[in-house]
């Protein structure tokens, strides 16, 4: 299901999320899985983060001070099958109906591991500070944030493997100054953690708050992150693919767009 009802463009712009269900099939995650894998070869031997064929690989450290790989920055680079799914017709059509563009701009294609054992963390941010929101390098041209981040599980996610947590309705208060952590007029007791089955999508606007915890199960947490921009947004020059892939959603989204958020 690549088009969104009414109801689900509500949902989003409210909760600032939302979940798609089995927007990819159990073979196509398999195949995502093996590129995943074929990375993850490429990365042995690698200690600190590095460039390497056009992906960068970004290395922290786990617990014990052992290099792990936190993310693979632009990774389709050096996997031409996870750079294809970027640009899968289902993502950019949801992307599309949000932005209320056809064309769109690619600036995130990143592959996170989580794998177990190896303590990766990250702390409540908004991914507009990621955005350089507020600068010479962002312009929110669509007056709703202009960016919209695409979560496809490669594994399914549960409480134990250190999900993705959002405090629902947390992006309608905008861009925040906090770059980390929570404003006070936010509780972490209201954060969730959507259950996230085998090609499932969570899409999320660049005001929402997020995190995750450590993977504390024996199986990996495997997401891969896909993130566009409306065009004229982005100023900045990301790893991989500069100002942005430049990508044209199917034919008919952008005046779907439009007839739903009237409704808004």
């Amino acid at each position: 299901m690549d088009r969104l009802s009414p109801a689900q463009v509500e949902a989003f712009f409210r909760q600032g999320y939302l979940v798609v269900e089995g927007l990819f099939t159990y073979r196509e995650v398999v195949a995502i899985r093996d590129g995943f894998d074929r990375i993850l070869d490429k990365a042995k031997g690698i200690s600190e983060t590095a460039d390497l064929d056009g992906a960068r690989f970004v290395v922290g450290r786990d617990d014990r001070g052992r290099p792990r790989i936190d993310r693979v920055v632009w990774c389709g680079a050096a996997d031409s099958g996870l750079l294809r799914v970027g640009a899968d017709s289902r993502l950019l059509s949801l992307a599309a109906q949000l932005l209320g563009s056809r064309r769109i701009m690619q600036l995130i294609n990143q592959a996170h591991y989580k794998l177990p054992g190896d303590g990766l963390e990250f702390p409540w941010h908004q991914d507009s500070h990621h955005r350089r929101y507020g600068g010479a390098l962002w312009n929110d041209v669509n007056g709703r944030g202009s960016y919209v981040q695409t979560v496809l599980a490669v594994d399914p996610a549960h409480a134990d493997n250190g999900p993705l947590r959002l405090i629902p309705g947390s992006s309608r208060g905008g861009h925040r100054d906090c770059t980390v952590g929570l404003p006070a007029d936010l509780r972490e007791r209201d954060a969730i953690a959507p259950a996230l089955a085998v090609g499932s999508v969570m899409l999320f606007g660049p005001y929402t708050f997020h995190a995750s915890a450590a993977n504390r199960s024996s199986k990996p947490r495997r997401v891969l992150i896909n993130g566009y921009a409306s065009p004229g947004a982005n100023a900045r020059h990301y790893p991989g693919c500069g100002l942005g892939r430049d990508l044209i959603a199917p034919r008919n989204v952008g005046s779907e767009y439009h007839a739903l958020t009237t409704l808004q």
